[in-house]
Order: C-alpha cells, then structure tokens, then sequence
C-alpha cells in the first residue's frame, strides 16, 4: 500500500527530536555559541525572514552540504555532526525529514523546530526580516 505524506512524516517524527519554539528561544536567549540553527526552506523564503543566526542550507540540497566529502559542503554544517543543530522550515514538514536523512549521516544531536517558523513567528519571536 503507498504511503502518504502523512504516513511519512509521522514515520519520521518518531525517528527524531521536536524541540518547541519556547525551548529554542530559552537556549538562544542563554547565549549559546553552540547550537547552529538552519534554515531548510528555499532561498527565497530564507531571503524573506529567518530565524537569527540562521544558516541557509534547502532541503533539496541537504545531504550534499552535510556531505564532508562533497566539493561544494556548507563549511559549518559539514562539520557539525556532533553539534546541537536545530533545523526549522516553513511547518515543520522539510526540517522534519532533512532531520532524518542528517541522522542517517552520523549528525547525533538533531532537532526540527515544531510547527516551524510559521509558529515562531505567530508567537511573535524575533525575526530577521530583508
């Protein structure tokens, strides 16, 4: 029987962390210069707002710019596989699955951010805006 997007995700969330908007902001508001927050959405949504601090690196593209062998890795993200990394992107339906495949590559400290930015920023959480 084929699956869903639904089935998917809800077979993807039991594989990883959520962390809560209210839990990312209190670790951000403690100042910690080790957690990489990355934006998974495409560039023109990262171009609109983002969380600051974000790095930029789309779902499309994760697992190249993760990969430490690929030629063109994101130089922060590649390196981060024992960071706390907490990927966000619209809803929490890409961060969720690009969580998964970053597990898959030996990153041990994974989050997606629950509900995504729409639910930060609906909080009225700081945003960077261009």
């Amino acid at each position: 029987m084929a699956k869903s997007l639904a089935d998917i995700l809800r077979a993807a969330r039991e594989q990883i962390n959520e962390i809560s908007g209210d839990a990312l902001e209190a670790l951000l508001l403690s100042n910690r210069d080790d957690i990489l927050i990355v934006d998974v959405r495409d560039v023109e949504e990262y171009q609109k707002n983002r969380l600051p601090g974000a790095i930029h690196a789309p779902r499309s593209h994760i697992e190249e710019l993760a990969d430490l062998e690929y030629g063109h890795r994101h130089p922060e993200l590649s390196v981060a596989r024992e960071r706390m990394v907490v990927l966000y992107c619209r809803s929490g339906s890409r961060s969720t699955l690009a969580a998964v495949a970053l597990q898959e590559m030996g990153f041990t400290n994974i989050h997606s951010l629950a509900g995504g930015i729409t639910v930060w920023d609906a909080d009225d959480r700081l945003v960077i805006l261009d």
